[in-house]
């Protein structure tokens, strides 16, 4: 039999107008310390965030969110968050705050296949 593994994740959120507290789901980060994996995929629907907010500037948003994708993997060189320890750098990413990117509450889980959890997250809230 396989072993599940306890898995913590979060939706990353893109909160255009902060005061209005419209969001749309653009992505999932999800973490598990016993496998040390720390992932996230990322969506963005240019068509629907124009829609909530015709302002906004996407490419600030995608080159945003890459450096959250980086900071998981730890490619963002140089970036005092990329340094830290995996617990440390999800829960640095998955904190509250009132900016454009925000995330869900935390959620927990069981899976065996931590790849294949994320992916069926991320279909389900995002795409």
């Amino acid at each position: 039999m396989q072993e599940q593994h306890l898995f913590e994740y979060a939706v990353i959120r893109v909160v255009p107008k902060v005061e209005r507290e419209e969001f749309m789901n653009v992505g999932v980060i999800l973490f598990c310390k016993q496998q040390r994996f720390l992932k996230a995929s990322v969506f963005i629907d240019k068509n629907k965030i124009l829609a909530l907010s015709a302002g906004l500037d996407i490419e600030e948003l995608e080159k945003n969110l890459s450096a959250f994708v980086a900071i998981c993997d730890g490619s963002n060189t140089g970036s005092t968050i990329s340094d830290l320890d995996l617990p440390s750098r999800f829960r640095w990413l998955t904190a509250t705050r009132s900016t454009v990117i925000q995330c869900s509450k935390v959620h927990p889980g069981f899976c065996i296949n931590l790849d294949e959890e994320l992916l069926k997250i991320f279909r389900q809230m995002v795409l």
